[in-house]
């Protein structure tokens, strides 16, 4: 039996009512496996095993770390400009996102695409070993910090568009969760080698300006660059049904992009509100993450290496938790996974707050129970998305799936940051983000698991 998000009804001439999915692909042409390829899973999951050297050594955890130390500036204006810089970084992407993945997806060069931006991002991370500890060399770092992260969206939203390429609809499941798994283990192999490596200074480079840091940085991009080659040779280019929607030009691209959300809203009205629903609890997910080390130093006491180690116990956690549940998410559907996952969330977090008193075991427990359920909520929603999706539209959809989650990407931190302002102490910044997840889970709930399937207009 297929999960039960992977069947609806149809609007293809001659299909009626609720159809199977795999009869659907048959209808329309698209190019998902009749079969599972364990090869071509694991080359796609080493992609992201690869981009743990962007997710965790640059973005979190060492050299944003870096790049906002009393080298660059003065406390308090560097984070606000590194704060802007990101912020002008999600501006492009929500403008392009769902751009670039309807035109991957009409060329039928979605591989083609996903190498492009995965090679761009590994340069601009090798040339992060430029970025000396000067506030002179300021601009420069937030400058590769920015486009990097537009390129990886860029390139995210065409690895995700693959999903269903490599994945049946019976281990769609699976394989996202293998996916999700396989970048949280990357990221612990990469944090021992950069911390332990660099950090601790076991490969002898010398302390002197900021050479561990910026040397760890070249490591990355050759590891990502590395690890991102076997998708490109193991996963065929798409050639689904999108390829058979007429070409635009560019501009033209967002007058299909309107007509598109357009259909969403007539004859798949849950996707948007799935959209809507993903948006802010993904934006209390990466709160999770992102203020989890600043809530471990400032109220459980952590020392730096103490937030490295718990960083690395918190990739564990949630890494194995996730490719477990990926098995419940092809036996029971998406939306119970991630509600599940949710509930978990929103109860550790209050755990947290409740007994902070009770020192770093406190932490370290309901700490990576918060962990334990962070990736199952990001594996399902890809999952829920890609089965919900009209064969050929991936890319375009799952770019409207990174619009959407950046235009909400400011919810977790004004709320941690209202939160703390108003009471004055760093523990209530929990209160906000938990406020965050426990809104993603309400606009979730009335959300449907069977939306009709849209016409795939040319």
């Amino acid at each position: 039996m297929s999960s039960p998000e992977s069947s609806g009804p149809s609007s293809l001439p001659g299909v009626a009512g609720k159809v199977p999915t795999d009869a659907l692909v048959a209808a329309t042409g698209a190019t998902e496996p009749r079969r599972t390829s364990r090869k071509a899973v694991l080359a796609w999951g080493l992609w992201d095993w690869g981009s743990a050297a962007f997710n965790a050594v640059v973005t979190t955890f060492v050299f944003t770390v870096y790049l906002t130390g009393s080298s660059f500036g003065p406390s308090g204006t560097v984070e606000a400009q590194l704060g802007w810089a990101l912020a002008a970084a999600g501006l492009l992407i929500a403008l392009l996102a769902p751009i670039t993945g309807q035109r991957s997806d009409t060329s039928g060069r979605r591989k083609l695409w996903l190498a492009v931006n995965t090679y761009i991002v590994v340069g601009l991370t090798a040339a992060m070993v430029f970025v000396a500890p000067d506030p002179s060399f300021l601009w420069l770092g937030l400058l590769l910090v920015a486009a990097g992260n537009v390129f990886f969206e860029f390139a995210g939203v065409n690895y995700n568009a693959m999903l269903s390429q490599v994945s049946t609809p019976r281990s769609i499941g699976r394989v996202s969760g293998f996916g999700w798994g396989m970048g949280y283990v990357g990221g612990i192999v990469l944090l021992l080698i950069v911390y332990f490596g660099f950090i601790q200074g076991l490969f002898g480079v010398p302390e002197d300006d900021g050479w561990p840091v910026r040397l760890a940085m070249v490591v990355s991009a050759v590891w990502f660059g590395l690890f991102a080659l076997p998708v490109l040779f193991a996963v065929p280019e798409y050639r689904g049904a999108g390829v058979k929607r007429q070409r635009v030009s560019f501009f033209a691209s967002y007058a299909r992009l309107g007509r598109d959300i357009a259909r969403l809203w007539r004859e798949s009205r849950a996707t948007l509100w799935f959209l809507l629903a993903s948006a802010v609890f993904r934006d209390g997910l990466a709160g999770v993450f992102t203020f989890g080390g600043v809530l471990a130093a400032s109220v459980f006491g952590f020392s730096a290496g103490e937030v490295i180690i718990f960083a690395i116990a918190a990739n564990v956690v949630a890494g194995v938790s996730t490719i477990a549940v990926g098995a419940l998410d092809d036996r029971l559907g998406a939306k119970p996974v991630i509600v599940a996952a949710l509930v978990g969330l929103v109860i550790s977090g209050l755990v947290v707050f409740f007994l902070h008193d009770g020192g770093q075991i406190v932490f370290w427990t309901a700490g990576l129970a918060l962990c334990l359920f962070v990736g199952p909520a990001q594996s399902a929603s890809r999952t829920f998305l890609a089965r919900i999706i009209p064969p050929g539209r991936e890319g375009e959809v799952f770019g409207l799936y990174a619009t959407t989650g950046r235009a909400v990407s400011f919810l977790a931190p004004t709320m941690f940051a209202l939160f703390v302002g108003l009471s004055g102490e760093a523990y209530y910044g929990i209160l906000g983000i938990v406020l965050v997840l426990l809104a993603g889970l309400l606009l979730l709930l009335p959300v449907k698991t069977a939306p009709p399937v849209m016409s795939s207009s040319r």
